[in-house]
């Protein structure tokens, strides 16, 4: 009986850690969220927490409790957003009947994200020059570099398959490839260059059934 009351008592405790954690975690996100709108215009070397705080609804002491540093809480927008990004395409895939269909839905959301969210994949780069320096970001950086180097596999796999063919290079050239053409794009669309986005979609159409 004893035991039974201790191991009740054990499933209460673990229980109610697990509540607690998920929703600090929860909270981290919410602040998270907050701060990448300020991060996104200035970038990590001029952004402190008393200006990511300033221009959010939340004090300076609330970011200090749940994030022990900037690095922190940086590595915890940019893991957020990731998170989200590395999915973007996955409705495109899975309901994808031919290539031209993978084509054009691939297109269309990989010229909606860099117009509507190139401050945040500026962020993303930003954080990413900043490993190299800083150690801190480097396994964040990492596993965020393998998760978008998986994204493009689905993507390169599915448009190969509904031609009957393999993709002709590795996961990891092929990521090097696209992330080059997409970094090499939002530069030009940050300096204002019109044919920023089409360019880029142009260079895609034609590259992508020379390499699947």
């Amino acid at each position: 009986m004893a035991r039974q009351a201790t191991g009740a008592a054990q499933r209460v405790t673990v229980a109610a850690e697990t509540l607690r954690d998920e929703k600090f975690n929860a909270r981290r996100i919410e602040l998270a969220e907050a701060a990448l709108e300020t991060l996104g215009e200035l970038g990590f070397a001029r952004t402190s927490l008393r200006e990511i705080a300033q221009n959010s609804a939340f004090t300076h002491g609330v970011f200090h409790y749940y994030f022990s540093d900037k690095l922190d809480l940086i590595c915890c927008c940019v893991r957020h957003y990731k998170a989200k990004c590395v999915t973007r395409y996955d409705e495109v895939v899975t309901t994808a009947r031919s290539r031209d269909e993978l084509t054009e839905g691939f297109l269309a959301k990989l010229a909606a994200t860099l117009q509507d969210e190139a401050r945040m994949h500026r962020l993303w780069y930003d954080l990413r020059s900043q490993a190299m320096f800083e150690p801190a970001f480097r396994k964040d950086v990492l596993e965020i570099d393998k998760s978008l180097e998986a994204m493009i596999w689905r993507i390169a796999t599915r448009y190969a398959e509904l031609g009957n063919r393999k993709p002709a290079s590795s996961p990891a050239a092929l990521y090097a490839l696209f992330d080059g053409l997409f970094q090499s794009a939002l530069l030009r669309h940050l300096a204002s260059d019109e044919k920023a986005v089409p360019d880029l979609l142009d260079e895609v159409r034609r590259l992508l059934p020379t390499i699947c």
